[in-house]
């Protein structure tokens, strides 16, 4: 009878072993595969390249690290990336990765580095927000589906739920091609909760035009708030010889973003 118990005993933890290790093999191979679809996706979505150096996930522990994310510039733009981030610390829900729904339950963007290049009235930051805008226009015309030059085909229909995300510590480098003004800026923390919390959770392209959206807004404001506003029209009546009336027409296309 004991030596049955041992026998039973040494199965039940050899059982237990096997599924920790499959898991964290599983988690493993799964890493190369959400680097793929980050780079795939992501440039369908914002018309911009997407990089990522490396993805780790931990199936065991609910926790995921992408190591260099770079997000590149719209065409037209001299500057090689728009945001870029040397870790992003992601929490899973473990249980949702091989769902229709993935429940991110927490992502902190650490020292992220930010470029807005441009003019007051069009920058690489609002570029990219309107190809994210139009993305998921398209997605919810289409209900899911990838046009491609000859063919419909059916896309992931994955959808995400974000319950927090924290971006902290991000730095700002403008460059305002009207004015030849060029200057590094703190962003204040930026935090975002409960995204696509209902049950049918949102698409990728929602997910990133909000998040997005969160740091176009700080991005705007912090340049709004530096003082560029009080010494822009005196700066763009000397740089160009405009009028009063001209220079105030632009400038005001800050406070036009800023919903002032």
């Amino acid at each position: 009878m004991k030596k049955a118990k041992k026998i039973f005993l040494g199965a039940v933890i050899a059982l237990v072993v096997l599924i920790v290790a499959g898991i964290l093999i599983a988690g493993a191979f799964l890493g190369p595969i959400v680097k793929k679809g980050v780079e795939a996706i992501g440039p369908r979505i914002t018309k911009v390249s997407v990089k990522v150096d490396e993805v780790h996930l931990s199936l065991l522990t609910g926790s995921a690290s992408v190591k260099g994310l770079v997000i590149g510039n719209p065409e037209g733009y001299q500057m090689p990336q728009a945001i870029s981030a040397g870790m992003v610390a992601v929490g899973v829900n473990p249980l949702s990765v091989m769902s229709d729904k993935i429940v991110l339950r927490s992502v902190h963007l650490e020292s992220p580095e930010i470029t807005f290049e441009g003019a007051l009235t069009g920058n690489n930051l609002s570029q990219i927000l309107d190809n994210v805008n139009s993305a998921a226009r398209n997605d919810a015309q289409t209900g899911g589906a990838v046009s491609t030059n000859t063919t419909v085909q059916a896309k992931s229909s994955k959808k995400y739920e974000l319950d927090d995300l924290l971006i902290t510590g991000a730095k700002v480098h403008v460059r305002l091609t009207d004015l030849g003004k060029e200057m590094t800026l703190s962003l204040p923390p930026i935090h975002l909760a409960d995204l696509g919390k209902n049950k049918e959770g949102i698409t990728a392209a929602d997910l990133s035009r909000s998040v997005l959206d969160a740091i176009v807004t700080a991005t705007v404001k912090a340049v709004a708030n530096s003082g560029f506003e009080k010494n822009a029209e005196q700066l763009l009546i000397k740089s160009t010889g405009k009028n009063a009336e001209a220079v105030s027409n632009i400038t005001r296309g800050l406070g036009n973003l800023l919903g002032k």
